[in-house]
């Protein structure tokens, strides 16, 4: 059996993953809070964590992985735009999941085992918050129950933060009626027009924290194998769901392995949308860009390094997409490539995966490219077609150009500049047949419109 090597944040180091249960290996992953679209940034560990959710049933089996990803859709976001909207909160949050399902969906990725929405287990936050107080880890203080940080020695181990060090650093003003200014909410009250549910400590809502304790522990138990989100969860998101998790069940490991993704740039820059530089999923599809390529530039970077979104990287995507789909049209899959296999059993390297696949294309081992590239979710039979398509009226309108001015070099005897336009369409992938009637052109499965720009 294939040896996968995981980066625990939590041991800071590189282990080697033995699930506890190899017909039942269990993986949590904080999913969106729902009240808007989802941006290439909130792509990416969706897109991280769907790849190691192939390897792990790749190497243990298909039915032998459960995977969990939650929609949090109690939020003061989602009352802000409630309020701002009129609109009923659940008409939101069911119209922003189906968004969500609809992007990811074009990313090629596969729907998780289960997908809880944190309002359906409030009576499982609840029996949990009352197990904590029952413990002495929590206390109820103006309608508000809150975890009491100092009664959980190991806080601040996963993110390695010393709690006098965050105190120190604390700028916001604090609640009078917390013990410690680093006490987090489980329970808060709510008002007549915000969502609530009824409880020991009256009408109210959970707490942010809470909800993937109370999921995990329900679906997966008080121990599994990886939980895994961006790295802006790291704290206090997750720092707070250890404790509180270890605290109520403290016989269970809660999540052995955990796994945190860098966060994506846009041409070097911070997303932002003061800089202009912000995008959703939605907005890259409806420019034209495949889902396809947007999964391959995500995976063309290690997970653990900050991942730059660039033009040109689009560009060359899209070029090698094309040119092994048109590698592998009409060809059954084999088998993966060890290569291939071995680079994302080694802390998930997808760009090291990726080399292999560039290699098997140099061989023209179709069957084996196929097999491999499926095992990151490219080259599926779910996301073909777009190769196909017709590019758009500004790649037409400039192999027309050049084809013109091609015929207008001839004419002139200028022999030089109209084998520079055959030669260079030839290498942009574009092929040009001489006909009677004039030349005709398609676009080959190698297509590189970066090439062809470069022409003018």
């Amino acid at each position: 059996m294939t040896e996968i090597r995981l980066y625990n944040t939590r041991t800071r180091r590189k282990e080697v993953f033995e699930p506890i249960d190899p017909e039942n290996v269990r993986m949590y992953v904080c999913g969106p809070t729902v009240y808007d679209r989802a941006h290439i940034g909130n792509a990416r560990p969706v897109v991280v964590f769907d790849t190691l959710f192939r390897l792990l049933r790749h190497v243990y089996g298909h039915y032998a992985v459960r995977y969990v990803r939650n929609f949090t859709d109690v939020d003061d976001k989602i009352n802000a735009k409630a309020a701002e909207t009129g609109r009923d909160i659940r008409d939101i949050t069911d119209e922003t999941i189906a968004w969500y399902h609809h992007d990811m969906d074009a990313l090629g990725a596969l729907r998780p085992t289960f997908e809880p929405r944190a309002t359906e287990y409030i009576a499982q936050m609840i029996a949990m918050i009352q197990v904590l107080i029952e413990k002495g880890h929590a206390y109820e203080a103006e309608g508000h129950v809150l975890f009491d940080v100092n009664s959980y020695t190991k806080y601040g181990a996963l993110s390695g933060r010393k709690l006098e060090d965050m105190r120190a650093g604390e700028r916001v003003e604090v609640a009078d009626y917390k013990h410690d200014p680093m006490d987090f909410v489980l329970w808060k009250p709510s008002s007549g027009e915000q969502p609530g549910w009824e409880s020991p400590w009256g009408y109210g809502r959970p707490g942010w924290h809470i909800e993937c304790s109370a999921m995990s522990l329900d679906l997966l138990g008080e121990s599994f194998d990886i939980h895994g989100g961006g790295l802006d969860l790291q704290f206090p998101h997750h720092e707070n769901e250890i404790a509180q998790s270890c605290c109520a069940n403290p016989h269970g490991d809660f999540a052995r392995f955990w796994m945190h993704n860098e966060m994506v740039q846009v041409e070097g820059r911070k997303m932002s949308k003061s800089l202009g530089n912000f995008f959703t999923v939605k907005d890259l599809l409806d420019q034209g860009i495949p889902g396809e390529v947007i999964r391959f530039v995500l995976l063309s970077t290690h997970y653990r390094s900050p991942m730059d979104w660039t033009e040109k990287k689009v560009r060359e995507a899209e070029a090698t997409l094309r040119k092994w789909r048109g590698m592998i049209d009409g060809v059954e899959a084999t088998q993966p490539a060890e290569t291939v296999v071995d680079a994302l059993a080694d802390d998930l390297n997808t760009a090291g995966a990726i080399a292999a696949l560039h290699e098997l294309a140099s061989k023209r081992d179709a069957g084996a490219l196929k097999a491999s590239a499926g095992l990151l979710g490219l080259l599926t039979d779910e996301l073909a077609g777009w190769e196909k398509a017709d590019v758009g009226g500004e790649v037409t309108e400039r192999v027309e150009r050049l084809l013109a001015e091609r015929v207008s070099a001839r004419a002139a005897k200028d022999f030089a500049r109209s084998d520079a336009i055959r030669d260079g369409l030839a290498a942009a992938g574009v092929i040009v047949k001489d006909t009677p009637q004039g030349a005709e052109w398609e676009l080959g499965p190698d297509f590189d419109p970066s090439k062809l720009e470069a022409l003018e």
